[in-house]
């Protein structure tokens, strides 16, 4: 999974890169964690940007402050790795791996190339490595989405589908990873 600071779309549709925040840094990591993610990456190519993110690793990290008083927040964090681009995040699975990975990506919107469904998308991940791309801002530009092997369905197909990129992750890594209905049945509860 890949949380993209850079390239991503602002409210005009201009290409910027977002700044870090320690929420998503945290609860990302912890939804990596929950679902056995092996990595987390977090792309920016800001260096100012790299200096915040590596300040909240430090002090989660081994011999960290925060590592001693929540053990279990420093293990998920410990998953979280730093790249510049999303080529060097592939670039990372493939020398882990010895395969370069799938690339799923994820919209709010259906943009481009048919989105898959959650099913389809649940069933490429038993395929061998995969990349899930989660953008930030107003999501990832136009050519990050035509590069994708894979474009997942929007999480609701229509109407108001705003959510914050921590929901969305947390609700795309349950319907691939979790024990439901992968394309959004919601049981006889309300």
């Amino acid at each position: 999974m890949a949380l993209v600071h850079h390239p991503v779309l602002d409210k005009t549709g201009a290409t910027v890169t977002t700044a870090i925040t320690n929420l998503d840094v945290h609860d990302l990591a912890r939804s990596a964690r929950t679902y056995g993610l092996a990595g987390y990456f977090v792309v920016t190519p800001i260096s100012a940007q790299r200096a915040i993110l590596d300040r909240i690793l430090a002090h989660w990290g081994e011999g960290g402050a925060g590592r001693k008083r929540v053990p279990e927040r420093g293990e998920a964090l410990s998953r979280v790795r730093p790249v510049d681009s999303i080529e060097e995040a592939i670039a990372q699975i493939e020398a882990d791996t010895g395969q370069r990975p799938r690339i799923v990506a994820t919209a709010a919107r259906s943009k481009g190339q048919a989105p898959v469904s959650w099913a389809a998308g649940s069933a490429a991940l038993r395929e061998g490595p995969t990349l899930i791309l989660f953008g930030t801002g107003r999501g990832l530009v136009e050519e990050t989405l035509a590069s994708a092997d894979l474009l997942l369905a929007p999480i609701r197909p229509g109407g108001y589908n705003h959510l914050s990129v921590r929901a969305a992750a947390a609700i795309t890594l349950d319907r691939l990873f979790g024990d439901g209905d992968p394309d959004g049945g919601h049981g006889d509860g309300v």
